[in-house]
């Protein structure tokens, strides 16, 4: 689903052990996509402040994606500024990423990520080289959608559960 990490580096401050990739990885593959599943995204506009909204993410092929609506602030500072960090909340861990995120309109990735969130219950189409749907989040604007390529670059794992541990990973 998403890329090996190239590097860890151990964030403990009590002397707990490393928190294991496999753990954060599969923390995101269980809880990716669910509507408990507390997931952010920030984004920095063009006179610096810092912009976080609620999303809808996926992980597919090795990439992070999520859809907004072309006017909203989170598109219109990506439009300048790709880089941003998505943040989660899984039950044993949180999770924050760090890298770029570009529009996408290659149609097998449009319409591999509708088939996939239609199966998190949220009935998407594709349309053209945008997404479309009865309803979404109010963060995400009006429709159509345009669908958002995130690569990762960094990540930030802390376990909520035992064994404790924090851990940056680095991607590229």
């Amino acid at each position: 689903m998403l890329p090996e990490p190239v590097e860890a580096k151990d964030l403990n401050i009590y002397g707990d052990a490393k928190l294991p990739w496999s753990r954060a990885y599969k923390a995101l593959e269980v809880g990716i996509g669910l509507a408990e599943t507390a997931s952010f995204l920030t984004t920095v506009g063009v006179d610096s402040r810092p912009h976080s909204t609620g999303i809808g993410a996926m992980a597919h092929g090795g990439y992070l994606y999520f859809t907004s609506g072309p006017r909203t602030v989170k598109s219109r500072n990506l439009a300048v500024n790709p880089a941003c960090a998505l943040a989660f909340r899984f039950p044993e861990v949180d999770l924050t990423f760090e890298g770029d995120a570009q529009r996408t309109t290659e149609i097998d990735e449009l319409d591999a990520l509708t088939e996939l969130y239609r199966r998190f219950d949220w009935p998407a189409e594709r349309s053209g080289d945008a997404i479309t749907a009865p309803f979404s989040a109010q963060s995400a604007g009006p429709g159509p959608w345009h669908l958002y390529r995130f690569v990762i670059r960094t990540a930030v794992g802390v376990a909520l559960t035992e064994p404790h541990g924090a851990t940056s990973w680095r991607f590229e």
